[in-house]
């Protein structure tokens, strides 16, 4: 007898939904609350200083005793940064799969919460039961091995989301995607499906992965009097995997630079889903002992991040590697949007340095393409559509794909990060909101940085600061020295004294007025000096900098 589906299932994307990162949605039915993934986001360009971006998780903390764990679908950064500090507060097993949770494990080590954390490595096709809610991991393909999709399996219905994959029938580890258990699934009917959106506005098919190994072959191959300098995404262990496999074959030994590859190196090789022949690592102190042809250096830094080893070797700033005229390097990746002008920088550092710099044909993507997209439709027939990780137009853009295939215009829901999703067999609708947003990472500090210390950072920077010294007789409160002004980021102070005589009246007066009218209280002198210095430097320049009053007492 089939058991009859009753009730309903909340889906609410904390992270990830108008955006690429920062991946993390709670899926709640009853008492019970699994959290699938636990990603960060890197800060844009005006968040200075900052380090990384997590996601609130205010609604975990308030439901902590519904939160039964998190699930992880695979071991990108995107996916998994964030678990060291939520963790914190939300502490609750973790299920993932093998490398996925030795990337977890690395992570927990750094931040010395190995022993305070339960950590379950989660087999293809094994399922967990978390509360009312059990969990099935299914294979899928994707730029890092060991990635999986979903099934969450609810009292109100299964939903199924495929986490970040790709189509691949010829991957370079493991099996291909295991599309008849999702075609089971369809089969015996799915809720919902929350579908990877990140290709979504592009035709056809995502290129296998093993396309790429004929492509590195070739280049070495056709540069081999040249030393090899390869920039890649870290956690692109298959990628790795090729460059090695080329390396041995032309017998060159490999160098490996930047922290996350040779951290992400480690874990796989000992996990072995890297295979390296011995011999073939050198580290780079001893890359003086051999000549140019015979060495391949791996890095990070394909995406020109400034503190990266490509840049910093492009920036003549690296201690080990400084590029050499015929030099050969690849860029194995392709630019995230808004990385593009970083990356032509250093290609342009590179062409200077006399470098060749190659990037046709060297990277695949990682995600699905329309063509695939619909495939997964059909195997899994979902009643709803939920698309997830990306900006709107990729969201939409997988909307678009969902109809052509003759779902309704309502049966697609464009959620935005803190809606709470609906779900039962009679319908789906967004039917509250939850707290979300952007918690800043800087150095040790955690949320101590928010949108006013921001707005302050982007003042001193666009402005600079000037800072006013002063110092008032205690019962009087006459002025007895200064006023002096001392200026950052403000003014060249040597080829502007007469400005800042000139500033130092305005502060005198301010001063003296405020005397003349018995004003004692230093919060309103320091308002008033702020007002008058302000109105100066603005007429008078333009300009609009931060303007800090410092008072002191003495007395006679």
């Amino acid at each position: 007898m089939k058991k009859e589906i009753t009730g309903s299932v909340k889906v609410i994307p904390l992270g990830g939904l108008e955006q690429i990162g920062m991946n993390i949605t709670a899926i709640e039915c009853d008492d019970s609350i699994v959290v699938v993934d636990c990603g960060l986001s890197f800060p844009e360009e005006e968040m200075l200083g900052i380090d990384l971006v997590i996601p609130d998780v205010t609604y975990l903390k308030e439901n902590i005793d519904k939160v039964k764990g998190f699930v992880i679908t695979h071991g990108h950064e995107d996916h998994i940064g964030a678990i060291p500090y939520v963790i914190k507060d939300v502490n609750v097993p973790i299920y993932a799969t093998k490398l996925t949770m030795g990337l977890i494990d690395a992570k927990l080590k750094e931040h010395n919460l190995t022993k305070s954390v339960k950590r379950k490595v989660v087999n293809y096709g094994q399922s967990i039961n978390l509360g009312c809610i059990r969990v099935e991991f299914i294979r899928t393909n994707h730029s890092i091995a060991d990635a999986a999709a979903l099934a969450l399996f609810t009292p109100a219905g299964t939903i199924i989301h495929t986490g970040d994959f790709k189509v691949d029938y010829t991957p370079v580890f493991g099996a291909p995607i295991d599309l008849q258990r999702l075609g089971e699934l369809g089969k015996k009917g799915v809720l919902a499906l929350m579908c990877d959106s990140t290709n979504a506005l592009r035709q056809g098919f995502t290129m296998s992965e093993s396309t790429v190994g004929a492509t590195f072959d070739k280049i070495f191959a056709d540069n081999k009097n040249s030393r090899l300098i390869i920039a890649t995404f870290a956690s692109n262990v298959d990628r790795v995997q090729q460059i090695i496999n080329s390396a041995v074959k032309y017998g060159r030994k490999v160098c490996v630079e930047g922290r996350s590859m040779v951290n992400i190196i480690e874990v796989a090789e000992e996990l072995e889903y890297l295979s390296i022949p011995d011999g073939t690592l050198i580290d780079t102190e001893e890359m003086k002992n051999y000549t140019p042809d015979q060495i391949v250096l791996i890095t990070t830094g394909s995406q020109g991040e400034s503190m990266a080893a490509l840049s910093r070797m492009a920036a003549n700033l690296h201690r080990k590697v400084s590029i050499m005229p015929g030099d050969c390097v690849v860029f194995s990746s392709t630019p995230i949007p808004g990385n593009e002008k970083s990356v032509a920088k250093v290609i342009n550092e590179l062409g200077m340095k006399g470098a060749k710099v190659i990037f046709q044909d060297t990277h695949v993507s990682g995600h699905a393409c329309q063509e695939e997209i619909k495939l997964i439709y059909s195997l899994v027939k979902p009643k709803y559509s939920i698309p997830v990780h990306g900006e709107y137009r990729h969201l939409m853009a997988q909307k678009e794909c969902v109809m052509s295939l003759g779902y309704a215009k309502e049966d697609v829901i464009i959620a935005k990060s803190g809606d709470v999703i609906e779900l039962s067999q009679e319908k789906a609708e967004i039917t509250g909101k939850v707290p979300t947003g952007a918690i800043m990472v800087d150095g040790l500090g955690v949320g101590d940085v928010g949108n006013i210390v921001l707005r302050d950072r982007q003042n001193l920077a666009e402005n600079g600061i000037i800072i006013v010294v002063l110092t008032l007789e205690k019962y009087s409160g006459q002025l007895i020295a200064g006023p002096d002004i001392v200026t950052r980021g403000f003014v060249y102070v040597r080829e502007a004294e007469e400005l800042l005589d000139e500033a130092k009246s305005v502060v005198w007066e301010s001063v003296s007025e405020c005397m003349d009218k018995n004003i004692t209280d230093w919060s309103k002198i320091k308002n008033t000096i702020k007002d008058d210095l302000g109105d100066y430097l603005w007429k008078k320049m333009k300009r609009n900098p931060v303007i800090l009053p410092i008072i002191m007492e003495a007395t006679l």
